[in-house]
């Protein structure tokens, strides 16, 4: 039987987890012998593993699974492709500045973090919470509030968390209302600030050696998708539902990241666009996911000033109306199933949906998957039904129809008034403006058609054109003339489910979920042996094989174990270094590493080996090859290690050498 672990007997602390995963290098600030530069991060091998890892089972999850058709766009984009979407005008953030030093700060997150730090500080003055942990001078960062330990009157205490229950509804100018009514000064001086104003958050640039042709750096890749919509739909036979899929880099020029890889300028993005007929959002697999279970906040709840959440199946989510239609909720359904398959904690996750002035004027619902770590709850995946709206305007810019042409099985027959132009006339009247005035006539709809028929029949009709002017025609140009009209083809602009992951906030929430501390072994030790415990499914490195000497007899048998891992498609290290087996083993606790072979004078004699698990450090043992079988099983996730503890014997310490 397995050994049981207690994860939760050392408190959990972010120095400690920091330290690791520089010592260790899973990520460090870019560029830093020239000093570094906020919001930029290079990752090293074990990072970069653990990143691969979580991509490989979200392109397998997703890609594969939904059977999606996988795109890879340019990063640098025109500028009008971004005017056309609303992000030039649109993609900003509310800033404020410190009127003596000129610091700039994010004013939600300004408000955020002074309020939260007085929350904080009242629970301890009340002895609610426990004293906060001080940090070594050195270490500290310029960061957020400190909480001072003040008592604060109920009704302050009250609307604080109200205010902080609907902080993403709130505008630039009631931000700045807020930071007078609290008087919310920059915590790091203690200076008043300026009035919020917008600060655009996407990277500039000029594309060609004349700097005339203005680009910009993607903030995200959903641009690319559908501009390239014409091509998927023809590629997927001219049929809805499909999806397109993306993984790439993604650019935002942040007012202020000071949140580590939770607050970064350049990261990497997954974005699914699923198309769908907006007459129709139902999905055929929904019920697959009908009855995951999941921890919902709703924005009537937030509006309420309440931060209060509620345990509902996605079913009943659907069929209450919490959740706009069968689409949005599968693909909710599915990212919960897919954070907690990569090992995210679920009783540290939730979806929270948008409130009315956070969300875009032209989606329908939006939720995002909020996971809780040592910042507070973080955005990590947005799950949005954005309808129509992307296609359309790039449609309208262009002229590029982005609609879906679908055969009706059932042809519709119907009476209809129709536009019909004497065009030699039209031509000779109007000249340039006639295409114009021929356009805005023909996108009027029947009630608007009905009444340039009657005008006309009184001697002429006035038509307006989007620019403000105003044509008058004559029978003689135009007559409405009533038809049977046969439509057998519907054409119709589908609407997008956007589920959108932020793929280094998932990975660095997922090393707070798994990091803990063994306790100590002897009186007066420290609790410094970190563990990783990530899940074997991203874990950088699934197998350590220890060799117990550097003599040359081991080489063989080391290389052998090394190959079979390889064509077993296990991703395995050796370490033959000369620390002692204890020190090889903990470092690589440190590096999330979940099983270790380890390799002695008895597996050369007697062809057997043993395991150890990294959690619980117990240890199996049995042939070689037996052993390979059982590793391979637990890092596909066919076995778990209870059940290889009932497979191999336990190790006693000791292997007979004959």
């Amino acid at each position: 039987m397995a050994t049981q672990v207690d994860k939760t007997a050392v408190p959990f602390d972010k120095t400690a987890l920091e330290s690791v995963l520089n010592r260790r290098f899973f990520y460090a600030p870019a560029f830093e012998i020239y000093g570094g530069t906020a919001g930029l991060y290079d990752y090293g091998p074990p990072g970069s593993a653990l990143q691969a890892n979580i991509i490989a089972e979200w392109r397998k999850h997703f890609i594969v699974e939904e059977g999606m058709l996988e795109l890879d766009t340019t990063i640098m984009t025109p500028a009008p492709v971004f005017e056309t979407s609303g992000h030039v005008a649109r993609f900003a953030d509310w800033m404020v500045k410190d009127t003596k030093t000129g610091d700039v700060l994010r004013a939600d997150h300004l408000v955020k973090n002074v309020l939260e730090a007085r929350l904080a500080g009242d629970k301890e003055a009340r002895g609610v919470a426990a004293q906060p942990v001080v940090e070594d001078d050195k270490k500290k960062k310029k960061k957020a509030a400190k909480s001072v330990a003040v008592k604060l009157a109920d009704e302050v205490v009250k609307e604080y968390e109200t205010v902080l229950a609907q902080l993403d509804n709130f505008s630039g100018p009631e931000l700045g209302d807020l930071c007078r009514k609290f008087v919310i000064h920059n915590p790091d001086t203690d200076n008043e600030v300026s009035e919020p104003v917008q600060f655009n958050l996407m990277f500039k640039s000029s594309i060609g050696p004349t700097g005339a042709y203005p680009g910009y750096l993607r903030p995200e890749t959903a641009q690319g998708h559908f501009l390239n919509f014409s091509r998927l739909l023809d590629f997927n036979n001219g049929r809805v539902p499909f999806a397109s899929a993306q993984i790439g880099r993604s650019f935002r020029n942040e007012i202020s990241p000071r949140a580590g890889l939770l607050r970064v300028r350049e990261f990497t993005m997954a974005e699914i666009e699923h198309y769908v007929d907006p007459e129709d959002k139902s999905h055929p697999r929904f019920g697959d996911v009908r009855d995951t279970t999941m921890v919902l906040l709703d924005r009537d709840t937030q509006a309420g000033g309440s931060t209060e959440t509620r345990e509902m199946t996605i079913g009943a989510a659907v069929h209450a109306g919490v959740v706009a239609n069968e689409t949005l909720g599968y693909f909710m359904a599915r990212i919960h199933t897919y954070l907690l398959k990569i090992g995210i904690n679920p009783q540290r996750l939730r979806f929270r949906q948008h409130m009315a002035n956070e969300m875009a004027h032209y989606a329908t619902d939006c939720w995002d998957a909020e996971i809780h770590n040592s910042t507070g709850w973080t955005e990590c995946v947005g799950c949005a039904d954005r309808a129509a709206y992307d296609l359309t305007v790039h449609s309208n810019k262009t002229g590029h129809p982005l609609v879906v042409r679908q055969a009706l099985k059932e042809p519709i027959v119907e009476e209809r008034d129709v536009p019909e132009w004497n065009k030699k006339v039209l031509g000779k009247t109007y000249k340039a403006d006639a295409g114009k005035i021929t356009e805005a006539v023909e996108k009027l709809d029947q009630a608007a058609l009905g009444e340039v028929k009657t005008a006309l029949e009184g001697g002429k009709a006035t038509v307006t054109l989007p620019d403000g002017r105003q044509f008058d025609l004559t029978p003689d140009v135009l007559t409405i003339t009533r038809k049977t009209l046969k439509q057998s083809v519907r054409e119709f602009t589908p609407n997008v489910i956007e589920p959108s992951f932020g793929l280094g906030r998932i990975l660095y929430t997922l090393l707070e979920h798994s990091f803990w501390a063994r306790p100590p072994t002897k009186e007066g030790e420290r609790a410094e042996r970190g563990v990783l415990s990530l899940p074997p499914l991203v874990a950088p490195t699934k197998v350590l094989i220890v060799p117990l000497s550097a003599k040359e007899e081991f080489d063989p048998l080391v290389a052998e174990v090394s190959t079979k891992f390889r064509k077993a498609g296990i991703f395995s290290r050796v370490d033959d270094s000369n620390a002692s087996i204890g020190k090889r083993y903990a470092r690589n606790d440190e590096l999330g590493t979940p099983y270790g072979i380890t390799l002695d004078f008895a597996s050369v004699k007697n062809r057997t080996m043993t395991l150890r698990e990294r959690d619980t450090m117990d240890q199996r043992i049995g042939p070689i090859d037996e052993v390979i079988a059982t590793v391979t099983e637990l890092v596909n996730g066919t076995i778990d290690w209870e059940g290889a503890c009932q497979r191999l014997p336990a190790y006693d310490g000791v292997q007979a050498v004959e």
